[in-house]
């Protein structure tokens, strides 16, 4: 399995089991099957609400010998209610307990995107914090307190714009080593992936399959379906394997991390063999021209009436 190289000599696995959508009771089968199938790269985040269930898998796994912990990269993430400074331990605490670990390999924050604590998700305007009341230097100095406290080895955003990551890079005391972001051939997301190497902040593609079995409240009536594009389909017929397993190939050959999630022993099986899916120049070219555009997960839910956030100031 290719690997993503970070601080410390630390080698994170470039395919890795994502979390999100899967529903409590099917996701601690999910994550044993991909433990016992070779994953070695975990996503979670507390939002996802299944962590306390992967933290069993996680744990019934270590203890059936299927895995030691240090052989295991687990991704988790800083919800928006806790972006204070003091706020960031507890909810690193929360989910070091759900996930029964000592530690976490790399811990994201989010979303630029502040809440009142306690806030899941926003209902109105008093549920906002604006970056001026939290800006993300302070999130980000909670973040150096855990890993200077060994709750973490690695630290990072997800959801940033490559201004952002660049102001954290000059700006911190311990960089970013990851961006965590919906990546695809209808969002290849070019200058944020050049940039971001040429800062030495490696992505995480999220959503890199389409994502279409998210909640219907954030999907749109006439959404493009990546895995029946035909230029996709196409690819995957040359190479004799599926049409997921080409977009999971694809952003293995960009070199970015990739999170594709599921819950069916087959498709996870067959997710992870996508590492040895060859893909040629041209192949990865007939791709990178499908088109047109198109974001699926579009944050238009931080934007609501009265939010001091906009569109602009997340993607640009």
């Amino acid at each position: 399995m290719k690997t993503l190289n970070f601080s410390h000599n630390d080698k994170m696995p470039i395919i890795g089991l994502g979390t999100w959508k899967s529903k409590p009771g099917e996701v601690y089968d999910a994550v044993l099957t991909a433990l016992k199938t070779g994953y070695r790269h975990i996503d979670c985040a507390p939002i996802y609400g299944n962590e306390q269930e992967v933290g069993n898998a996680i744990r019934d796994a270590i203890k059936a010998g299927v895995l030691t912990r240090k052989e295991l990269w687990v991704t988790s993430k800083l919800w928006n209610d806790a972006h204070r400074k003091d706020d960031v331990m507890p909810a690193l605490q929360k989910t070091l307990s759900d996930l029964q670990l000592d530690y976490l390999d790399l811990f994201l924050v989010h979303w630029p995107v502040a809440l009142q604590p306690g806030v899941m998700f926003p209902k109105g305007s008093d549920d906002f914090l604006s970056l001026s009341e939290v800006p993300v230097a302070e999130t980000w100095q909670g973040m150096e307190a855990a890993v200077d406290q060994g709750l973490v080895r690695h630290i990072g955003v997800s959801n940033f714009k490559l201004e952002r990551v660049k102001h954290l890079v000059e700006n911190s005391r311990i960089k970013p080593e990851m961006n965590q972001v919906e990546l695809h051939p209808f969002l290849p997301q070019d200058e944020l992936l050049k940039g971001c190497e040429e800062l030495g902040v490696h992505l995480t593609a999220y959503s890199p399959l389409g994502s279409k079995d998210r909640s219907s409240a954030i999907k749109k009536d006439d959404e493009p379906l990546l895995l029946e594009h035909p230029a996709v389909k196409r690819v995957a017929e040359k190479r004799d394997c599926t049409p997921g397993q080409v977009l999971i190939s694809w952003a293995v050959h960009r070199g970015t991390a990739v999170i594709p999630k599921s819950t069916n022993a087959g498709r996870i099986a067959e997710n992870l063999n996508a590492a040895q899916v060859a893909l040629s120049v041209e192949d990865m070219q007939f791709i990178a021209q499908i088109g047109p555009e198109y974001r699926f997960v579009d944050g238009s839910f931080w934007a609501m009436e009265g939010s001091p956030y906009a569109l602009s100031d997340l993607w640009g």
